[in-house]
């Protein structure tokens, strides 16, 4: 109030002569920025003492006071993931243009998650098609819609059963906005009267598990290098951590982008749960269940035995497996890899989802040895039972090297995912939480190793 009160004591031609000097200086930074000045301008104005109208200028000027640049990837760009593009079309014979997920990180160590897009050809050759350099910020749905019995799943699962539970949500339909459920808790507020006291932490964890659920959509004119995944929710206000994105193939032959990743509030690390059709519109989840616990989670590429299954590090110390009949609640978790090497004798966890191949589930892993150095090396699974373990290397399959070894976060190599082509594992991994590169190799190399 005390901003906008400044702001409206300047003389018109003041006005208009400050936000000419604003958009003067910002407007090659940014692609529609008097929109976002306009949308800022909308998200204050109930702080204005009156209704009296605003000339535009002035309006465009109290947005301007609002609004601050963010360097997504000022400090590191890094931890990708990749996966198939789902458009390939134009493109020469033997050559796929894939996808690639980064975390990227700026002032204050906050994380989001970015994206790029590029090529590979038959003779491994990776080709990334340059970022426009411009960053459009992507919109909250605001009448995206909640399952009900989903929703009073995830409300059981934290320990919230209180019986105002039932009169709140017997108001609400099948499918609910956020709007309709802030009405529902209003109107049960009034029936009950409940003190204070006791009703604030109720409504308080019931609304934090609805915007910790969202979805976005990103401009659908924009550049894949100009989206971001940016912290929304409560949870993720310290970041989005580590996406690790999967082509995921259901047996009708329907296909779905899913990621895991951590939100992080600065004091509790939450996994969460990406999903899109055309890397446009994300819907945001939480992931529920005993099994739920730690980062590093990774969700196979298709259903086993008609099931659902995940890697997981739940001790942040050894690689599970969980199965489950439902994409969002997990119960059960099976040990299959322990430090084994020196190199690993810390922590072994996965570096993506795993690739099937005709011998097995092929998962890279990462492992830390002495001096908190990262390697990564790989395992086979087999692909009808993936807690039986057929392979494992036992020197890195990638270790950093001089050029690598300095950065945010010193001697580490890793990966959030990699893929198959022609026959080629292209892996793409950060370089000591800085940088990111590409390694090839082999597949045929690599299950050679595996099985001797």
């Amino acid at each position: 109030m005390k901003i906008i009160g400044r702001i409206m004591a300047l003389a018109d031609d003041e006005a208009e002569r400050l936000i000419g000097e604003v958009l003067a200086e910002f407007h090659g930074r940014h692609q529609r920025l008097l929109a976002f000045f306009r949308e800022r301008y909308e998200a204050v104005r109930h702080h204005l003492l009156t209704d009296a109208p605003l000339g535009e200028a002035r309006q465009l000027l109290i947005g301007s006071y609002f609004t601050q640049e963010y360097a997504l990837e000022s400090a590191a760009l890094f931890n990708p993931s990749i996966v198939w593009h789902p458009r390939q079309e134009g493109l020469p014979p033997g050559t796929r243009r894939f996808i690639l997920t980064l975390r990227a990180t700026g002032e204050g160590h906050v994380s989001s998650v970015g994206f790029r897009t590029g090529t590979v050809d038959s003779a491994g050759t990776i080709t990334l098609a340059a970022p426009t350099g411009f960053v459009t910020a992507p919109h909250v749905v605001a009448d995206s819609r909640y399952e009900k019995p989903l929703f009073l799943c995830k409300l059981a699962e934290l320990g919230i059963v209180d019986g105002v539970v039932d009169l709140v949500f017997d108001a609400l339909p099948d499918h609910f906005t956020l709007a309709d459920l802030e009405a529902a808790l209003a109107q049960a507020s009034r029936q009950r009267r409940v003190p204070r006291k006791e009703w604030e932490p109720f409504t308080t964890a019931i609304l934090a598990l609805a915007r910790a659920n969202y979805e976005i959509a990103c401009d659908a004119e924009s550049d894949i290098s100009e989206r971001v995944i940016f912290p929304y929710s409560p949870a993720e206000t310290n970041g989005i951590e580590d996406a690790r994105f999967v082509r995921f193939e259901e047996p009708d032959g329907t296909v779905r982008y899913y990621a895991t990743c951590t939100a992080f509030d600065g004091s509790v690390m939450l996994p969460q749960f990406l999903a899109t059709d055309d890397f446009l519109h994300f819907k945001m989840s939480t992931l529920n269940g005993p099994a739920i616990a730690n980062k590093g989670l990774a969700l196979f590429p298709r259903r086993i035995n008609g099931a659902y299954a995940m890697l997981s590090r739940q001790d942040g110390e050894n690689v599970f497996v969980m199965q489950s009949d439902m994409l969002h609640f997990w119960h059960t978790k099976r040990l299959v890899l322990r430090p084994t090497q020196p190199w690993e004798f810390v922590q072994v966890g996965n570096c993506g989802s795993p690739i099937e191949t005709p011998r097995g589930w092929l998962v890279l892993t990462h492992g830390v040895g002495p001096m908190r150095k990262y390697a990564i090396g790989a395992a086979l699974l087999d692909l009808d039972d993936p807690t039986k373990v057929l392979g494992r290397l036992h020197e890195p399959l990638l270790s950093p090297d001089e050029n690598e070894r300095a950065g945010y976060v010193p001697n580490v190599v890793y990966s959030c995912g990699a893929l198959l082509h022609e026959g080629l594992l292209v892996i793409p991994y950060s370089m000591s939480d800085f940088a990111t590169t590409f390694a090839t190799v082999p597949l045929a190399d690599v299950l050679t190793a595996l099985r001797a």
